[in-house]
């Protein structure tokens, strides 16, 4: 273990539980959520002791953030698209099915060990750490830090929201032109935008829409759940499809992010990156379209 901050809290400072303080006087965590979890892990002393949430910071209290041990990702041999890639950090494509991190093997962070370069700056990262996540069933580009000073920065603009993304998704039904779904989620505010790309007959659905989606609160699986509201779920949503909708199963669910772009936290310039979604998307349009003339010829 090695320090890699430290604080002693000045006179004057108002009650504040330690959680919610140690993002205001430490660099290297963004936000509070990523200080709560310093304290879960265990990586913050408060006088010398191991610090626990329940903590309230109080004046000339010595804070000391550690930098714990930690054990590499063992290599899952998988090939991911490297997108973009500079010394600070990259964007690379996670394909649908691949979670992007957690205690599993068959990860997204596992698949890179190997095929990111390591930065030659100072504070960089033992392995490429993950900025943000996407489903495990959605595709699409995943910004991935390389240094610690971007992985701070970066942290900051995903939690303040300062990043454009663009995602793509295929419903069962008709949607007008364009629209926005303002309906609240989880008790809290949430806001999609869409505009329809292209739309074919269906089968079983009547029609399908293409739509093109924006994001501009960041919700638990918000366009999936902002979809299924409007009467218009993602085909292949097992969680949020109503049972009088038909499911399409064993395709995977229709739903793909196809750009980001943010301020590069290290240097000037902006950072945006495409990628196209699975060639599913097309497939199913034509076929549809397809089967729907035949059955009606």
């Amino acid at each position: 273990m090695e320090v890699l901050e430290e604080h002693i809290v000045p006179p004057g400072v108002s009650p504040v539980r330690l959680s919610d303080y140690l993002h205001q006087v430490f660099e290297t965590l963004p936000s509070r959520k990523g200080g709560k979890k310093a304290i879960q892990r265990g990586a913050v002393l408060v006088d010398g002791e191991l610090a626990t949430t329940a903590i309230w910071v109080k004046p000339s209290m010595h804070i000391v953030l550690l930098e714990l041990d930690l054990t590499p990702p063992k290599a899952f041999p998988f090939s991911i698209p490297v997108l973009y890639e500079d010394d600070f950090l990259a964007v690379v494509h996670k394909p649908p099915g691949l979670p992007v991190s957690g205690n599993h093997y068959r990860t997204l962070v596992n698949a890179l060990v190997g095929q990111l370069q390591r930065s030659p700056v100072a504070d960089a990262l033992p392995w490429g750490m993950p900025v943000h996540r996407l489903d495990v069933p959605t595709s699409g580009p995943v910004v991935i830090a390389k240094t610690r000073s971007a992985q701070v920065r970066l942290g900051r603009t995903f939690e303040e929201r300062e990043i454009e993304k663009v995602y793509q998704a295929i419903v069962c039904g008709r949607t007008p032109t364009e629209g926005r779904i303002e309906e609240s989620l989880d008790g809290k505010a949430a806001l999609t935008t869409f505009k329809k790309l292209e739309e074919c007959r269906s089968l079983n659905c009547e029609w399908l829409s293409w739509l093109e989606l924006h994001l501009h609160t960041g919700r638990t699986h918000q366009i999936r759940r902002h979809l299924a509201h409007l009467g218009t779920p993602i085909l292949g949503d097992e969680a949020y499809t109503p049972e009088d909708k038909p499911l399409l199963r064993k395709k995977g669910l229709f739903l793909s992010a196809v750009s980001i772009a943010f301020n590069h936290p290290c240097t000037a310039g902006q950072v945006k990156v495409g990628s196209p979604p699975p060639e599913k998307f097309r497939a199913i349009m034509e076929r549809s379209e397809r089967y729907f003339l035949n059955k009606n010829k």
